[in-house]
């Protein structure tokens, strides 16, 4: 455990039930998969990496599960839910987490470059939320948290076609809790700002390139707009997404809530 991975307090209203988490075999997805098993919530593991899926359920420990999903495929979520549902029961909480970048100058971008992270980021968002919004009306209950980012809040240079897919992440939660809200269901996002992943390391080799720089020099460029002064981590994430899902978080809905670091304080 490092410093920044410590325990979380417990929430009201988490223990007992379940959650299906997208993207979750690692980075942002894995910490908040085990944050919400602290809470002694029950966690599906859906990631493309289907063997990696599985070795993380594992290592949450028995009673834990694994499901394949292609977040793009409207089949594909489908099946993944159902089985999430199969498995444990029930689902009461749905994490949209899965997601992607690349980096390229705007004037560069290539229609590959644009449906790679729309098809992601924002349908892949739509179809997971809808497929659960369906069931938790049917049952009368149910919480959404969508993983949208710091580029969801001011246009990211490099990252033009990345910041546009998580604008719509925000701009569909919101537009999802409005509708949801008379029936008792929650739908908020998070946007985190730098965070330590692996899909972090690749923006960085990716960014010092187009900048002219180093990589150590990028991330210390990071640090700098960083008001709290060190790189976010993924259990930073975790924490602000499980008081959401939890009864403390019981009348917020439609917030895209910043974990930045104070990089973006709006």
């Amino acid at each position: 455990m490092n410093e920044h991975d410590l325990p979380l307090q417990t929430y009201p209203g988490l223990a007992g039930k379940t959650a299906f988490v997208t993207g979750a075999a690692g980075g942002i997805g894995w910490a908040i998969a085990r944050a919400l098993a602290a809470q002694g919530i029950t966690v599906t593991i859906a990631d493309l990496d289907a063997g990696a899926a599985e070795a993380a359920a594992a290592k949450l420990g028995a009673g834990h599960h694994a499901v394949p999903v292609d977040v793009r495929e409207r089949a594909s979520v489908e099946a993944a839910f159902a089985a999430a549902l199969e498995k444990m029961g029930k689902v009461d909480i749905c994490i949209a987490n899965a997601g992607v970048s690349s980096m390229r100058r705007a004037v560069d971008l290539t229609d590959k470059d644009w449906d790679f992270n729309m098809d992601v980021n924002a349908r892949g968002v739509f179809l997971t939320n809808q497929i659960a919004a369906r069931q938790f009306l049917a049952q009368g209950h149910g919480t959404i948290v969508n993983t949208a980012s710091l580029a969801a809040k001011v246009g990211a240079p490099l990252l033009a076609h990345y910041s546009a897919s998580k604008f719509a992440v925000v701009g569909w939660t919101q537009g999802l809790a409005r509708e949801l809200a008379p029936k008792g269901i929650r739908v908020n996002a998070v946007c985190p700002g730098f965070v330590r992943t692996s899909m972090q390391e690749r923006e960085i080799v990716w960014e010092a390139e187009l900048r002219g720089m180093k990589p150590d020099e990028v991330t210390q460029d990071y640090i700098s707009q960083t008001p709290l002064g060190r790189i976010e981590t993924p259990e930073d994430v975790a924490g602000v997404v499980v008081f959401l899902c939890s009864d403390a978080a019981r009348f917020m809905t439609g917030q895209a809530l910043n974990v930045t670091g104070g990089v973006y304080m709006t």
